[in-house]
């Protein structure tokens, strides 16, 4: 704080943002604290057994559910969405007009609410095509839902890097595709970790979609659970619903401790150009 003695402007941003800092940390602090303390003397062994009752209200089949639902969609989305970012940055014609509106039409469907493409899975999935409220019509249905962020993700890392990358390649004899595989694409790799981390998240803290297309006790997502399970007209379980979320919260924690790097590395890929 010294050096900012002399300049009241930008010592009163040192310490604003050192105000907002230490704020964030401990609202997460106790958020983090408030669960932890209300939930773990609620955990009981019943409550992660592999068959769900009324009477043990397990949890496990619901992770399972949201892991393998959440999984399959990556599986769908992931290929087209970073396939789709490939072409438009690498292929396309620059200034296509098809180029633009694609680009326009995932913005466009990265703003619209689950609720909707829920009742799109609905009625499509599990309607038209007759694969009722199962995972499978939840899986589809959530591929389309993240895959304008895969699109949109991908194509800003592919753009972050500079051209003269592409240009040296070329220079060397090195045709589109090998470029794009030996030179592009391992520069972009914390970027596209990163973009399929937080699509995982996106997809795993889902609500609605799930509630609207997976309607099967037995194939309820961990979101859903923690609704009907413990929360009811009159009164809501408290213990059970904190147990529930540190227990859902698991994965999640283990993703960013093993994975916090290429996350990092992705989050910053293009915040300086040269």
């Amino acid at each position: 704080m010294r050096r900012y003695k002399n300049h009241f402007g930008s010592l009163v941003l040192a310490l604003l943002t050192h105000l907002a800092a230490a704020v964030t940390v401990l609202v997460l602090g106790f958020l983090v604290s408030y669960v932890l303390v209300r939930g773990v003397p609620n955990l009981r062994p019943e409550m992660f057994a592999l068959t769900y009752t009324s009477e043990n209200q397990s949890m496990l089949p619901a992770i399972i559910n949201t892991c393998t639902m959440t999984l399959f969609s990556l599986l769908v989305a992931v290929p087209f969405g970073v396939g789709s970012a490939i072409y438009l940055v690498e292929y396309a014609k620059k200034g296509s007009k098809i180029v633009s509106l694609v680009r326009v039409t995932t913005e466009t469907l990265s703003g619209i609410p689950s609720i909707v493409y829920g009742l799109f899975g609905m009625l499509f999935f599990s309607g038209k095509l007759h694969f009722g409220y199962s995972m499978l019509s939840g899986a589809l249905t959530l591929s389309i839902m993240i895959l304008p962020l895969i699109m949109r993700t991908t194509e800003e890392a592919l753009l972050s890097v500079p051209d003269m990358y592409r240009e040296g390649s070329f220079g060397l004899g090195a045709g589109r595709l090998r470029t794009m595989v030996q030179v592009i694409l391992p520069l972009v790799l914390p970027g596209l970790v990163a973009v399929a981390i937080y699509t995982f998240l996106n997809a795993w803290d889902d609500y609605l979609m799930a509630l609207t297309v997976v309607r099967i006790d037995e194939k309820r997502t961990l979101t859903v659970g923690l609704a009907q399970s413990f929360m009811g007209e009159y009164s809501n379980d408290y213990g059970a619903l904190m147990a529930f979320s540190v227990a859902g919260s698991l994965p999640i924690v283990l993703l960013f401790i093993f994975f916090q790097k290429y996350m990092v590395e992705g989050l910053t890929a293009g915040a300086v150009k040269g």
